[in-house]
C-alpha cells in the first residue's frame, strides 16, 4: 500500500527504492517480516532508462525465487561465453557456459525492463508499506529502534523500525548521518553507455575489450544490438559525447575491431563520472548497509548491482530467520550475523575490481606483457576459470537460500 504517515513500528524499514532496496523489501515480505519501503519516485519501480544491465546467474536466482525473473526474461539475452581480450596484444580467454552446466553465465536486459518487473512485484506484494514520493533526511538511532524522518509531497512523514536498511546509492545519505564513513576513490574517468547496432549479430556473446583509451565492454541484445559501456579519462569521454552519430561509431569501429563488422546505429548516449566508495562499516546497531550504500564499485566487471542483489538476498534470510526465532533483527549480534556472511564477498569483489581497472587502465609495456600473459595462463587452466567463473555468476562461495533455488 501506499501511505503518507505510520504509526506502525516495522520490523525493518529500506531508504531506497532502486533495485536492491526493492528486492530487499520483496524478500523480506517474502519471509514473513513487516517491512516498510521509503521510495524517492512519485511512480515506477526505480529507474526507467533503456540503458544495458547485466544480471549474473546468481541475480537471475534470487529475482526467478521472489517471482520476478518471468517478467524480465522475454526482453533478456543470456550471456553464453564471454570474451576477454586485450585489444592489439596477444592476450585473451573465455569463459563458456555449458563449462560449467549452467544454460547462461548471466543475461543482460534494460534497465527499465528490470524496474518495472521489480514495480510490479511490489506493487502487488503484500506485507510491505511504501511511502512515497518520500526521501529519508533525518535518524534517530536508540537501543530499541530507529526512527527515519523524511521529506514527502505532503505532510513530514516519520517511520520507526526496529532496523534501518540504507539501500539509498553511493552518495548515501543514511551513511553520512549515521556517522559511517567510507573509503572514496575518483578514477578521473567517465562511462559512456549506449545501445548500439552492429552488422552482425552478437549471438550470446558478451566482449571485454581491454584498449588502449579505457575498457569496453559490449554486451549482448538480440537483433544485432549491444549495449555498450566505454570508460575513458574525462577529456576522451568529453570528445565523444561532443562527436555526431556517424563520427562516434566510427571511433568505435577504430577501437574495438571488426569482429562485429561496422557499427551501423546508436541510440542516446549518457555519460557517468566514475567514483567508488565503499564503507568502513557494514552494520552499527539498528542500521545495515546494501549495495551501493556498502560498495559502490567501478562498472568495469559489471558486479555492482549484482553485489547489492546478494547483500539484499542475505540481510533477508537473516532478518527473517532471527524474526522466527523471536529475536530482535536490529540488534548487533543479529545484524553481525549479515556482516560477517557478506564480508569476503564484498571484499573479494571489489578488490577484483579495482585490480582489474589499475592493470588495464595502464599503457606500461611491462604491465602489458603480465596482464597479457596472466589471460593467456588463466585460458589454459580449467581450475582457475572455474573459479572465475562462478564469481562472475555470482555463485561463488556460500550463497543465499534464494539463489540456490530454495525459499525463504
Amino acid at each position: 500500500m501506499t501511505s503518507s504517515y505510520s504509526d506502525e513500528v516495522f520490523d525493518v524499514v529500506v531508504a531506497g527504492g532502486g533495485f536492491v532496496g526493492i528486492t530487499l523489501a520483496l524478500a523480506l515480505a517474502r519471509g514473513g517480516v513487516r517491512a516498510a519501503l521509503i521510495d524517492s519516485a512519485a511512480t515506477g519501480g526505480g529507474e526507467t532508462a533503456p540503458r544495458p544491465i547485466a544480471l549474473a546467474e546468481g541475480s537471475r536466482r534470487i529475482l526467478d525465487g521472489l517471482d520476478v525473473w518471468d517478467e524480465i526474461a522475454p526482453g533478456a539475452t543470456p550471456i553464453r561465453l564471454i570474451h576477454v581480450s586485450d585489444r592489439g596484444r596477444f592476450g585473451f580467454t573465455r569463459l563458456k557456459a555449458e563449462d560449467y552446466g549452467v544454460d547462461a553465465l548471466g543475461y543482460v536486459s534494460e534497465a527499465g525492463i528490470i524496474g518495472a518487473a521489480l514495480g510490479k512485484a511490489l506493487g502487488a506484494a503484500a506485507g510491505v508499506s511504501v511511502f512515497k514520493p518520500a526521501t529519508a533526511n533525518q535518524l534517530e538511532l536508540s537501543e530499541d529502534r530507529v526512527r527515519v524522518a523524511c521529506a514527502a509531497a505532503k505532510d513530514p512523514l516519520s517511520v520507526e523500525a526496529r532496523l534501518l536498511a540504507a539501500a539509498d546509492g553511493g552518495n548515501s545519505l543514511i551513511r553520512t548521518l549515521s556517522g559511517i564513513g567510507a573509503r572514496e576513490r575518483d578514477w578521473q574517468q567517465s562511462a559512456i553507455t549506449a545501445t548500439v547496432k552492429t552488422r552482425l549479430d552478437c549471438g550470446n556473446v558478451a566482449y571485454e575489450r581491454f584498449t588502449a583509451s579505457g575498457p569496453l565492454a559490449l554486451l549482448p541484445m538480440g537483433q544485432r544490438r549491444a549495449g555498450l559501456v566505454w570508460t575513458l579519462p574525462h577529456e576522451r569521454a568529453d570528445a565523444l559525447m561532443a562527436m555526431d552519430d556517424g563520427a562516434f561509431l566510427a571511433m568505435l569501429g577504430d577501437v574495438f575491431g571488426t569482429r562485429l563488422g561496422a557499427f551501423t546505429e546508436t541510440g542516446p548516449r549518457t555519460r557517468h563520472r566514475l567514483r567508488s566508495a565503499h564503507s568502513r562499516l557494514a552494520v552499527k546497531q539498528r542500521l545495515a548497509l546494501v549495495g551501493n550504500a556498502a560498495n559502490h564499485l567501478h562498472p568495469v566487471a559489471g558486479q555492482g548491482l549484482n553485489l547489492g542483489l546478494r547483500d539484499a538476498a542475505i540481510l533477508a534470510e537473516v532478518m527473517v530467520d532471527a524474526t522466527r526465532r523471536g529475536e530482535d533483527p536490529g540488534a548487533i549480534t543479529t545484524l553481525n550475523r549479515y556482516a560477517d556472511w557478506r564480508r569476503r564477498d564484498q571484499w573479494a569483489t571489489s578488490r577484483f575490481t579495482e585490480g582489474v581497472v589499475r592493470l588495464f587502465s595502464n599503457d606500461s609495456l611491462p604491465l602489458a606483457l603480465i596482464r597479457d600473459a596472466g589471460l593467456v595462463g588463466l585460458d589454459s587452466f580449467s581450475f582457475l576459470k572455474r573459479s572465475l567463473a562462478r564469481h562472475a555468476m555470482g555463485l561463488a562461495g556460500r550463497g543465499p537460500r534464494l539463489s540456490r533455488g530454495l525459499s525463504l
